[in-house]
């Protein structure tokens, strides 16, 4: 087993020069996102030296409320992200609604599984396993979810004149929205699609990166990346499934009539 190597600042401070590259490209080619790269790049740096210093805490301190409420606060921000990414949303707080169902529900079950079964960290809230794991399936299930949601309210939107045409023939609501709901399903599962099928061939991807750089053997490595995207696919599956329908939903009511008017534009 090799031992860690560390990093000291300078090699952070010679690695983000790759994003005054970025700037200068930016403002050579006049794209107007230099500000955005100097604010993310910032942003991104204390966000995690910041949650470095709280998982250092939490794992010494290894108190299960403590990890779950980490993992809680995890969840509560990876829900707003699904709320507020779409252009239109639901009234006060329809969005949320939804959107805490679709990234709770695949989360707990997909992180139950891999610890009841695969993993069984002793204690099971092991916070250096619960954590991580609670953290990259919230990540990708935050992807599904936030782009089925916008496939839902902007193809419903976009082809209002065509459900509305179905329903006045009598077409029950949900073979109406059959369409646009399946598309955006399918828009919200073909990230997880497209990382099943570069990995190992066009890219290794993190958590397999991470364990061989500290030291794990690259066959363990590997054990560990499929168990992870089998999760991930069945976490975003779960994710689509749920928002898609609990959006749909919401835009009916007990007439089967299309309630357009639950939502809103936010003004930008």
């Amino acid at each position: 087993m090799t031992s860690v190597i560390t990093l000291d600042p300078l090699d952070l401070a010679l690695a983000s020069s790759l994003v005054l590259v970025d700037i200068g490209l930016s403002i050579g080619l006049r794209l107007g996102l230099h500000r955005g790269f100097a604010i993310a790049a910032v942003r991104m740096t204390a966000q995690l030296a910041a949650i470095g210093f709280v998982l250092r805490f939490i794992f010494q301190l290894g108190n299960p409320a403590a990890t779950l409420g980490v993992v809680l606060v995890m969840g509560l921000i990876a829900a707003r992200e699904v709320a507020v990414r779409p252009k239109q949303r639901f009234h006060h707080f329809g969005s949320y609604a939804v959107a805490i169902l679709s990234v709770t529900v695949p989360t707990i079950l997909t992180v139950a599984l891999a610890l009841a079964t695969a993993i069984r960290p002793s204690p099971w809230f092991d916070p250096r396993y619960l954590v991580p794991l609670a953290g990259i399936i919230l990540g990708n299930v935050l992807n599904a979810a936030s782009l089925t949601l916008d496939g839902v309210l902007g193809g419903t939107e976009r082809e209002r004149e065509t459900i509305e045409a179905r329903l006045a023939l009598g077409t029950p609501y949900w073979i109406a929205m059959g369409p646009t709901l399946r598309e955006a399903m399918r828009r919200g599962l073909v990230p997880i699609i497209n990382q099943m099928s570069a990995a190992g061939v066009v890219t290794l991807p993190g958590i397999m990166t991470g364990q061989i750089i500290a030291g794990m053997d690259p066959i363990e490595a590997a054990k560990y990346q499929i168990l992870l995207m089998f999760l991930l696919s069945g976490g975003s599956g779960i994710a689509v499934v749920a928002c898609g329908y609990l959006a749909a939903r919401k835009l009916t009511d007990d007439r089967q009539r299309l309630r357009l008017d639950r939502l809103i534009t936010p003004k930008t």
